[in-house]
């Protein structure tokens, strides 16, 4: 099979389920990424490949102004609909500069690892102003983390909703018209230092939280998933879902879990 390769199917569909089905980020992200690079409410944010604007949102009132890019059209329009004072672009990673300037922080946020990577460090690195910086924020906001901790309530039974998925789509991983049967690419960091950044810091923040989550909110997750976006299902997603809260319903019956969340690392490069 040949390699995989971007289509705009990718994430078709999934917008809507994002603001239900992926928690938010925390506030005290938005404190750590302005206490590490010492913002203060002047300059310029680029978020790149910012979906519904999760992150671009929380971290828009450090700067004059801010820009989401994103290439997939549901992701744009949630985002104009979410605050429509900040600029939307329609925009692949690789089709930057883009003519948009240069700015204080770029950031990346699930994201990187969906582009073409040395070719997006490249063209982003001289739109970074000298005293700015590039950051990734590593984070899983779809599910929780596995943990002997006690939890106050029943956790998803994400092993079987991912046996569900392969009942439906097949053992190999979905990704818009093609399949990752290795998953996305690793090895971030070292694109980054080939391309002549420097670092990287690294800051971790709410490690360990505990978040309760309802029914509608865990089918929402996997609905907002590349891998299992509902065009995926075709005219079987009314079942498929059917299935899905049956199993949900079968761990926890008035519908209420929890998790506990991994804690989201920043990491800072220089240009």
């Amino acid at each position: 099979m040949d390699a995989w390769e971007w289509d705009e199917t990718l994430f078709a569909g999934t917008a809507a389920h994002y603001g239900t089905g992926r928690m938010p980020y925390p506030p005290g992200l938005a404190d750590a990424v302005r206490d590490a690079l010492g913002l203060d409410g002047t300059g310029r944010l680029l978020d790149v490949g910012c979906g519904p604007g999760s992150l671009t949102v929380l971290l828009a009132p450090l700067f004059a102004e801010a820009v989401g890019v994103d290439a997939d059209p549901g992701m744009i329009a949630e985002a104009r609909l979410k605050a429509p004072g900040i600029d939307w672009r329609r925009m692949r990673a690789e089709a930057l500069p883009g003519g948009l300037g240069t700015f204080r922080v770029v950031t990346f946020a699930q994201s990187f690892h969906w582009m073409e990577q040395e070719h997006v460090a490249e063209r982003v690195r001289p739109m970074i102003c000298p005293e700015g910086a590039w950051v990734h924020i590593g984070a899983t906001t779809h599910r929780g983390v596995e943990s002997d901790a006690p939890l106050p309530l029943p956790a998803p039974p994400w092993d079987g909703i991912d046996a569900l998925v392969a009942e439906y789509l097949g053992p190999v991983r979905r990704a818009g018209q093609g399949v990752l049967p290795n998953g996305t690419k690793g090895f971030e960091e070292d694109v980054l230092s080939r391309a002549g950044y420097t670092g990287p810091e690294r800051i971790t923040v709410d490690e360990g939280r505990t978040v309760e989550r309802s029914e509608d909110e865990v089918v929402a997750a996997v609905l907002s998933l590349s891998s299992s976006a509902p065009h995926h299902f075709g005219t079987r997603l009314p079942a498929f879902e059917a299935d899905l809260r049956a199993l949900l319903r079968g761990a926890a019956p008035d519908g209420r879990f929890a998790e506990r969340m991994r804690g989201i690392e920043i990491v800072v490069w220089r240009p």
